[in-house]
C-alpha cells in the first residue's frame, strides 16, 4: 500500500517535547512519506526540536513567535526557499496565563484574555495568511481543539473561550481558503497527558472521568489523534473541510 503523505511537504508548529501531539502528528507524517518542516520558540525549544527530530525527513527548522509579524514574514520566506509546495499546515499552539486557568473566569484579566486570544486563536488566522500562498497544489490547514470549546470545563476558563474562537476562525477561513483548495478543519482530541494539559488545575480528574465515562472507556492515544491528522492532510480528506472532528473515545456524547 502506497504511503498516504509521499510526496508531500507539511509544516508542524507546536512541538515541545515528545509528549506533544504536534511531535504524534510529525512521527505519523514521517511514517507515511512526508517531508517535514518544522518550528520552535527559543533556543531551549530548538535544542529539544533538534534532538526529537533526528531521524526524521526534516526539510528545514526555523525560529518563529505567533505574535511577531516578521517572525511569520521570515518562515513564509523560508519555505518559498524550498523551492516546492506546501501541502499541509499543521497549527498545534495554545497558551493562557496559568493564573487565569486557576481561578473562577469572571476574574479573567484583560491582558490575560487578549493573550490566549492571541497565541491560541488569532495564530491561525496569522499562520494561514502567510502559508496560504506557498500552498499553490492546494492542501490542508488543521489546528488542534477540544470540548472546553463548547461546554464549561472545569478549570479550563480563558482556555475554552479562546478555542470557541479557535474554531470560528476555522469555519471562516475554510470559506475564504476553498477556492485555493485549501481545507481548513479542527481536531478535537480528548485530554492527553502533554505539558500543557499539567497546567491545568485537577487534569488528573478529567482524565480519570473520561476513563469511566465515554464509550471507549479509555482515555484518548496521541497516536489516534496523528492518524486523524494524516487522514486529513492526504488525498482521502480531499472532500473535508469547515470541521471539527473529535477523537475523544465519544465522550463529547455525553451527559453526567
Amino acid at each position: 500500500m502506497p504511503k498516504l503523505l509521499e510526496g508531500k511537504t507539511a509544516l508542524i508548529l507546536g512541538i515541545a517535547n515528545k509528549w506533544s501531539l504536534a511531535y504524534a502528528i510529525a512521527q505519523a507524517f514521517w511514517r507515511e512519506g512526508a517531508t517535514l518542516a518544522l518550528t520552535y520558540l527559543g533556543d531551549r525549544q530548538k535544542i529539544a526540536i533538534e534532538e526529537l527530530s533526528q531521524g526524521l525527513p526534516v526539510a528545514g527548522l526555523w525560529p518563529c513567535d505567533v505574535t511577531k509579524e516578521e517572525d511569520l514574514v521570515a518562515l513564509a520566506n523560508s519555505l518559498g526557499a524550498l523551492g516546492r509546495p506546501l501541502d499541509a499546515v499543521v497549527h498545534s499552539l495554545a497558551f493562557a496565563n496559568r493564573e487565569d486557568l486557576g481561578r473562577p473566569f469572571v476574574e479573567t484579566g484583560r491582558s490575560g484574555f487578549l493573550l490566549a486570544q492571541e497565541v491560541s486563536s488569532y495564530s491561525l488566522v496569522a499562520v494561514a495568511r502567510a502559508t496560504a500562498p506557498m500552498m499553490t497544489n492546494g492542501g490542508a490547514l488543521m489546528t488542534l481543539t477540544y470540548l472546553g470549546a463548547t461546554r464549561v470545563v472545569p478549570n479550563y476558563n480563558v482556555m475554552g473561550v479562546a478555542k470557541a474562537s479557535l474554531e470560528a476562525c476555522v469555519r471562516y477561513l475554510a470559506s475564504d481558503l476553498g477556492q485555493q483548495r485549501i481545507r481548513v478543519n479542527a481536531i478535537s482530541a480528548g485530554p492527553v497527558k502533554t505539558a500543557s494539559a499539567r497546567a491545568v488545575k485537577d487534569f488528573t480528574t478529567i482524565l480519570d472521568y473520561v476513563a469511566q465515562r465515554s464509550p471507549l472507556r479509555r482515555n484518548t492515544d496521541p497516536a489516534e489523534v496523528a492518524d486523524t491528522a494524516v487522514f486529513l492532510a492526504s488525498d482521502l480528506g480531499r472532500g473535508v473541510t469547515a470541521n471539527t472532528i473529535f477523537v475523544d473515545s465519544g465522550i463529547q456524547i455525553m451527559g453526567l
